[in-house]
């Protein structure tokens, strides 16, 4: 518990007598929005005019900006009432894959406490172009390959969304190929390698492709990566995961290093053609920062420490290839167990350091409470000591007021701590 500033008399200080009437805020939030890399200073709303509040007003009750974050990407000019940008705003580094991208804020006032709810919406730009993990992949293909089988190519990842993100994939003309752009479940564009001719590893035994992925934009941006293709002898079979999906739970609060869990696959095949090696597929950044495997055990071990406030569950796709370059595909479900590690924060909007003894109830200190854990672990009592002359009074959300419960007496007490 924080500790709020002492409340002495000082003759020195001008006396101020605030009778606070509380208004609820409105019922629905007023609504802006920007595209993303909108230069700082750029004007969001005229808030005297939105709020319906007259001119001046804004200044005469200290009107302020407050977000949910509490990072100040806006400014508010008291003067005008004009909500400006304070910085530019990239939708990525904010949101990242989440769409809409929106910046919640209240307008606070005073003299009375007053709360308004704000919503700014980020628009996305076409600023990015899709990127392949690496420059090239290597993909092994047994000479007896079907007509139509499909081979997963690794995808490339667009930090735009909506129209701006990755649409579709091509790739360079061929006699015995083409890419079909599938789409999975959780949002993502993946590229498949269509097989459309018998091969012959004596007649071609290689092939050296451009996989191009293209984006909505107008004009589309595009990635590109090789796609070199081996033409393998018969290896009759894939390696098969014991048991797919995995599913696993992990605290939040394991040490760096720890196993996770054991995946395992079986290859019928003899010799080389029967050796699974394990490892990652088509990973994100951060499955691949937080995730290790062992790709002779298959063992998963954590390399980056968990946040169940930041990401609550993982979905990992890994992979066991044989000796002779055939794979099987298999899903690892890691749920993040929260545990309590965040404590209650208390900021201070605003406080008062004296009073007059004779003053009724007056306003001492606004503030906020907040804790970052999740459910129970992140549910708070906020409260003051029984026995003093003041009053602890929900007013906005999280938002608290602090105000004298009758009128003071200092010959009976100068000063309190609360």
């Amino acid at each position: 518990m924080e500790t709020l500033e002492r409340i002495q008399p000082n003759r020195q200080v001008m006396v101020f007598i605030l009778m606070v009437f509380f208004s609820q805020a409105l019922a629905e939030p007023i609504r802006y929005s920007v595209m993303e890399e909108t230069e700082s200073g750029f004007f969001v709303a005229h808030l005297t005019k939105d709020l319906g509040l007259e001119i001046g007003e804004l200044a005469a009750r200290s009107a302020r900006v407050v977000s949910d974050d509490d990072k100040q990407r806006l400014q508010l000019d008291r003067q005008t009432g004009d909500l400006l940008l304070r910085e530019k705003l990239d939708r990525e580094e904010l949101c990242g894959p989440i769409e809409p991208c929106v910046l919640h804020f209240q307008v606070f006032l005073e003299t009375p406490v007053q709360f308004f709810e704000g919503e700014l919406s980020i628009q996305d730009i076409n600023d990015h172009s899709p990127v392949f993990p690496t420059g090239e992949m290597l993909l092994k293909i047994p000479e007896n390959s079907q007509p139509g089988t499909l081979f997963p190519l690794k995808l490339a990842q667009d930090l735009d969304v909506g129209s701006n993100g990755l649409q579709k994939y091509t790739i360079s003309p061929n006699s015995h190929f083409h890419v079909l752009t599938r789409n999975h479940s959780e949002g993502k564009k993946y590229p498949d390698l269509v097989q459309d001719k018998p091969l012959d590893r004596e007649e071609q035994p290689e092939f050296s492709l451009t996989l191009t992925a293209l984006d909505g934009g107008s004009p589309p941006k595009s990635g590109t990566i090789t796609v070199r293709i081996l033409i393998m002898d018969v290896n009759d079979n894939a390696p098969e995961f014991v048991h797919t999906p995995y599913e696993v739970q992990v605290l939040e609060n394991n040490p760096l290093d720890s196993p996770v869990l054991s995946v395992s696959a079986r290859d019928v095949d003899a010799g080389n053609f029967g050796s699974v090696s394990y490892g990652l597929f088509q990973a994100s950044d951060e499955i691949k920062q937080t995730f290790s495997i062992n790709e002779v055990t298959g063992e998963i071990r954590l390399t980056k420490k968990l946040d169940f406030e930041q990401i609550k569950s993982y979905h990992v796709e890994i992979e066991a290839t044989d000796g002779g370059g055939l794979s099987g595909k298999g899903t690892v479900f890691i749920d993040v167990v929260d545990v309590n590690d965040n404590a209650p924060e208390l900021t201070i909007s605003s406080l008062i350091s004296s009073v007059p003894e004779n003053a009724p109830e007056t306003v001492v200190s606004i503030f906020r409470i907040r804790d970052r854990d999740s459910g129970d672990n992140g549910k708070m009592i906020c409260s003051i000591p029984d026995n003093l002359p003041f009053l602890l009074k929900p007013t906005f959300k999280n938002f608290y007021t602090l105000v004298t419960e009758r009128p003071l007496d200092r010959e009976s007490q100068a000063e309190y701590n609360i």
